[in-house]
């Protein structure tokens, strides 16, 4: 079942899921929510910490708990990544989330959150910008706010409902089916887990960041040697990016890596997808039926 989209006047919950998170930085998000016609509710934690994180794993796991019971609220938006969502997901009872399902958005760390959600229940997610991503403040950063504006913008225009599409490079690539995946070091995480997710027949989508060329190598053999890559209907490659080498150089790029991988299937492989940790974020909705055709992506539910 679909979540439903948003009318003016809903209420869009932020939650800190992973790392800690401080009122300025926040501010955006919230402002930007109001101005778009909806009410923020912050989450109990959302300010709260531990070590790295936004709180205890209780009390992260409670604030997101809260607002997936809440019928009043429509849309979590989870306030940044890092690491924690895996140490909170078996904490938390989907089963009023099941019955009146809502928009979960984020990406990165939350990948947790989209292939829990996928794997066991079917129910589409939004892997999309979040608050912790939006405008700077130093004037140097204002091409990349242009950006991250705009990533914020289509991230509103899908939650309401409205007609939205997603680019692509290769104009010549037909393919229809629903885009699951993620983060490629979170997805890897899962592997054998309740949150692992099914990709037979599936576009795969898969962006990073900050990794050493050799672990992209051994997180994609770990994943094909699991069956992940054999059956897809495509990949779809976004941002893997601040990439890291040895002393002693792996000797390919990360496209070389995943392509080496995928070599012996044939099914297309389309990278440079604007999403992931770039500022150009744009919404992909998981669980989805996805329609690349003429250079862009649509989705029906």
């Amino acid at each position: 079942m679909k979540p439903p989209f948003l009318v003016s006047g809903d209420k869009i919950a932020i939650v800190a899921c992973a790392r800690k998170v401080s009122h300025e930085e926040m501010a955006s998000a919230i402002a930007l929510i109001h101005k778009q016609g909806f009410i923020a509710v912050e989450g109990a934690n959302l300010y709260g910490e531990n070590r790295q994180f936004s709180g205890t794993d209780e009390q992260r796991a409670s604030d997101m708990q809260q607002m997936l019971d809440d019928p009043t609220i429509k849309a979590i938006w989870c306030a940044r990544g890092g690491y924690g969502c895996a140490r909170i997901i078996d904490k938390i009872n989907f089963d009023n989330f099941v019955k009146h399902p809502k928009w979960l958005i984020g990406f990165s760390d939350f990948t947790v959150f989209h292939s829990h959600v996928f794997a066991n229940f079917n129910i589409p997610t939004l892997h999309a910008i979040m608050p912790i991503s939006l405008r700077g403040a130093l004037p140097a950063e204002e091409e990349n706010n242009i950006l991250k504006d705009k990533s914020a913008f289509e991230l509103f225009k899908f939650l309401k409902g409205e007609d939205y599409f997603l680019p692509v490079e290769d104009k010549n690539i037909e393919v229809e089916g629903v885009i699951t995946g993620g983060n490629i070091s979170v997805l890897y995480s899962m592997l054998g887990s309740s949150s692992d997710i099914n990709t037979d027949g599936k576009i795969l989508f898969l962006e990073d960041l900050d990794e050493y060329y050799y672990h992209i190598d051994r997180m994609m053999m770990a994943m094909k040697r699991a069956g992940k890559l054999k059956n897809l209907k495509t990949l779809l490659v976004g941002e893997v990016k601040d990439m890291r080498d040895n002393t002693i150089p792996f000797g390919h790029t990360v496209h070389e890596i995943i392509s080496d991988h995928v070599a012996e299937y044939d099914y297309p492989v389309i990278y440079n997808m604007p999403v992931g940790h770039v500022a150009l974020n744009l919404p992909l909705p998981f669980g989805m039926n996805a329609n690349i055709r003429n250079g862009i992506i649509t989705f029906a539910g």
